[in-house]
């Protein structure tokens, strides 16, 4: 992209204004700016999540991730206040994720107990292939839309879309009626995210989360059954 600056022409008997055009400095480009700035946000999560993966969470450190990206302290918390805002984003994308498989399973003509069953399962699946990363979450509290207020929305949307298959199955009579949807949504929620939390930070513990979470999900299933 280029500009036109006015130049100035001294001739013999006259003076000449004429125009030529000179680059722009590319600092200047509309937008550029933008973009570096969402390139080096986009960095600094990855390679935090790098890190997390490689030597854990606690053992991270706001120093280790500038030293590889080369930049300064400063740089780094003018994008995120603390290592524990970084995951942040991730916590984000996983209520992302968790909304579109809600989604399908509304859309499909399962029945209560399918739905829930591949659900969990599937999240348990993605969860128990990455536990360094998972590990990270829970410890930072990523996902808790207490400790981490930008995730209200996000977390208000799995809410409702899953009270949104407990009140399709208490129409079709397979969950029970006798404790409010937002009860029964609240209990399956917190018993999914309690066994997350322990099989997360217990190393020492059985590693099967898949076999966890189908069990506490099985246990759910029977005490709302119709």
């Amino acid at each position: 992209m280029v500009h036109a600056n006015t130049v100035l022409h001294r001739g013999r008997n006259h003076r000449r204004l004429t125009t030529r055009s000179v680059p722009m400095r590319v600092e200047e480009i509309p937008g550029l700016r933008e973009r570096k700035k969402a390139r080096l946000r986009q960095q600094i999560i990855d390679t935090a999540i790098r890190l997390f993966r490689k030597q854990g969470y606690e053992k991270t450190r706001v120093d280790d991730i500038v030293k590889i990206l080369e930049i300064s302290q400063p740089t780094f918390f003018r994008y995120f206040p603390s290592k524990d805002a970084v995951l942040r984003d991730v916590g984000q994308r996983g209520f992302e994720c968790i909304t579109e498989r809600l989604k399908s399973e509304l859309s499909s003509k399962a029945t209560t107990e399918e739905r829930l069953r591949r659900l969990y399962h599937s999240m348990a699946v993605e969860a128990e292939a990455d536990r360094p990363l998972w590990q990270a979450v829970v410890l930072s509290g990523a996902m808790d839309a207490v400790r981490s207020p930008e995730v209200r929305g996000a977390e208000c949307i799995v809410a409702g879309l899953l009270r949104e298959i407990l009140v399709q199955g208490q129409k079709r009579g397979e969950i029970t009626g006798k404790f409010p949807v937002v009860h029964l949504a609240e209990f399956m929620e917190a018993l999914y995210h309690t066994v997350v939390r322990q099989w997360s930070v217990d190393l020492t513990g059985p590693h099967k989360l898949t076999e966890r979470v189908d069990s506490a999900v099985e246990f759910f299933l029977r005490g709302v059954k119709a």
